[in-house]
């Protein structure tokens, strides 16, 4: 860390504490919090090659990986390997952490060069996701893994568990099949109950059946929505086909 994060901490030392409000962590070193905010097109008008948040980022990529793996893998232990990855996935995506930038706002808290700046940077989802990459990498740097967790799991757990709805709806047909096919050797069968509605919005009622069995019913406004929820609704009541053994 050069001479200009040591400056720039010194000029924006309040809008640092701020930041550190918010995120609910005190930084030990300021200068990484300050590093994590700098842009690398900032850092290459100043003649400060290498004094901007790239490295801190890389870091900030690898805690967010490990601990929210750390999270979702004790949190949900009944989902399989392939569900946990795609989880995980769907939260350090770029656009998933750019949301959770805003969400605090950090867009103003970078220090930008003057293209980035007219060029709306403040709001570009790849540069918003990298800077909060390498505030995660700037916690883990500072406070360590304890802390890292204790920051992640405070912003992210509710996402954590929509995000999980909305995988397991997604990808419920597929599961349900799965579970079938392995203990059977056959797949589900899916038939519409009803359709409501004028054409251009339309409510599909359809219904996942087995041997005869109805296992779950789902609406949606598309056909294949509505059975993606019919088979999340058979694997949410952990039905078992009676009498097929």
């Amino acid at each position: 860390m050069g001479k200009d994060i040591d400056s720039l901490v010194r000029i924006n030392k309040e809008e640092l504490s701020k930041l550190e409000k918010i995120i609910g962590y005190r930084f030990t070193d300021l200068r990484l919090l300050q590093t994590a905010l700098v842009h690398s097109s900032h850092a290459f008008e100043q003649a400060q090659g290498g004094n901007d948040n790239e490295k801190l980022e890389f870091l900030g990529d690898a805690v967010l990986d490990l601990v929210i793996g750390h999270i979702v893998l004790h949190r949900y232990k009944k989902l399989r390997e392939g569900e946990l990855t795609r989880l995980r996935s769907s939260l350090v995506n770029e656009q998933h952490l750019a949301k959770m930038a805003r969400a605090i706002d950090l867009g103003s808290y970078l220090a930008l060069g003057k293209g980035e700046e007219s060029s709306h940077g403040r709001s570009k989802p790849s540069i918003l996701s990298c800077a909060y990459e390498a505030v995660v990498g700037a916690i883990f740097e500072d406070g360590g893994y304890q802390a890292a967790h204790e920051f992640i799991e405070n912003f992210f757990l509710l996402d954590i568990e929509s995000k999980k709805e909305e995988l397991l709806v997604a990808d419920a047909k597929s599961r349900l099949q799965e579970v079938l096919q392995e203990k059977y050797n056959e797949a589900p069968t899916y038939r519409i109950e009803g359709e409501e509605g004028p054409s251009h919005q339309k409510l599909f009622t359809v219904s996942v059946c087995f041997r005869g069995q109805e296992l779950g019913c789902g609406q949606a406004g598309s056909k294949k929505e509505a059975e993606q929820r019919a088979a999340a609704a058979a694997l949410a009541a952990l039905v078992t086909p009676k009498n097929l053994d």
